[in-house]
């Protein structure tokens, strides 16, 4: 059987010094939390942990495919918009577009409201004359990237 030591209680063991101010230098300046934790900032043992997690934990979506009836009707929709490109129109729509993400499989949509310029068949774009946002540039997107396209001149046509 082992015996338990009492340890002396400390408010007994201190007693001489317990009601004393906190002692300060009187030739240096007391040193604030921030800097007193800065002294320890180099030895962190992790460093860019913090970025990894944010990143892992960042969510992005998987690219929809679409079936050969809504590839057909998509199609259609563009044909359309070609045929009053090309009789000098300008014609705005709202189209959904997939945007790869550059880091993780997946990526995000994203729609906008713009005119296309023109679509490129042979590259498989179409360019948007972008209006809105930061700078008013030519934005392409490739045809297979192409979620949906709505406006006042596909949504009249007949499926």
């Amino acid at each position: 059987m082992t015996r338990r030591i009492k340890e002396p209680d400390p408010r007994i063991v201190y007693a001489d010094i317990i009601d004393h101010p906190h002692w300060q230098s009187p030739t240096r300046p007391h040193m604030s939390l921030y800097d007193r934790a800065a002294q320890f900032a180099p030895f962190a043992a992790l460093t860019g942990y913090d970025d990894m997690v944010s990143e892992e934990a960042r969510i992005v979506e998987r690219k929809i495919e679409l079936e050969e009836g809504e590839l057909e009707a998509l199609d259609r929709k563009l044909n359309l918009v070609n045929d009053v490109i090309s009789a000098g129109g300008k014609p705005t729509v709202f189209i959904t577009y997939f945007i790869p993400d550059p880091l993780k499989a997946g990526g995000r949509y994203e729609t906008a409201v713009e005119q296309i310029n023109r679509i490129d068949k042979d590259k498989g774009k179409v360019v948007l004359a972008r209006t809105q946002g930061y700078g008013h540039q030519n934005v392409e997107i490739d045809m297979k990237d192409i979620l949906e396209i709505h406006g006042e001149l596909v949504d009249h046509m007949e499926m």
